[in-house]
């Protein structure tokens, strides 16, 4: 992989780890549900502060973060019905949507209240969009493939909640997916082998159905969402 040859061959960036922890409290702390300004100028607010190669690092380990934390607390969550019901449930990560098929009433969608307290449509909204701004440089700090896997497990695990896990579909929810899609695309082309899409995404090219999208506070419908298209038009051009 270029980004391990790099690394290896003394290609890569100067980092300052001091910087990138500081970054990373501030923006843990600063923004989220408690704050007292809308998602989306949240969300512009964190893209602002995670620039430079130190600000990429530190969007980069967001995006996994909340991903390995997602995954974690699917984990307990099944291994909390088996304990109660003796239902065993299968919790893969390149496919959610066979667990949320199966058990989607009972559970909960990890997003909203993960141990790190980012918030999907703020710290994680932002950290989406500086990576995949920043796709052909991501091979100078970090390996880009796991990353794509990562974003790809929130797209799914997004999807997912708005079908299975009674998510609200507003404008919060498609602001996310769409940076989700156009920052995975832009991770796949700044690849030279980029790999196989992932079977959520495969399931829900095949769609053309378009879902209401509402304003965050209020049950007015504001207009809609085709995801099928969107998948298409994002990840396939």
């Amino acid at each position: 992989m270029r980004w391990l040859r790099q690394l290896l061959g003394g290609g890569r960036v100067q980092l300052d780890p001091a910087r990138q922890q500081a970054l990373l409290r501030d923006v843990q702390h600063r923004y989220g549900a408690g704050a007292q300004v809308r998602f989306p100028e949240q969300a512009e607010a964190v893209t602002g502060m995670l620039n430079g190669d130190d600000g990429l690092v530190v969007a980069a380990r967001i995006v996994s973060q909340v991903a390995d934390e997602a995954h974690a607390d699917l984990q307990a969550q099944a291994h909390d019905i088996h304990r109660r019901t003796g239902r065993r449930l299968l919790v893969h990560r390149r496919n959610y949507r066979p667990l949320w098929k199966e058990a989607g009433p009972a559970l909960r969608w990890p997003l909203f209240a993960l141990p790190c307290g980012f918030h999907p449509y703020a710290q994680v909204a932002a950290a989406v969009a500086v990576v995949g701004s920043r796709a052909p440089q991501l091979d100078r700090v970090t390996d880009p493939y796991p990353l794509l896997t990562h974003v790809f497990e929130l797209l799914d695990l997004t999807t997912a909640g708005w079908e299975y896990g009674r998510v609200r579909v507003d404008t919060d929810a498609t602001a996310l997916v769409d940076r989700l899609i156009t920052s995975a695309g832009q991770i796949l082309a700044a690849m030279d082998d980029p790999p196989r899409l992932p079977p959520p995404v495969r399931e829900l090219m095949r769609r053309n159905n378009t879902l209401e999208v509402h304003e965050p506070s209020s049950p007015q419908a504001v207009g809609g969402i085709n995801l099928g298209a969107k998948l298409r038009e994002g990840l396939l051009t």
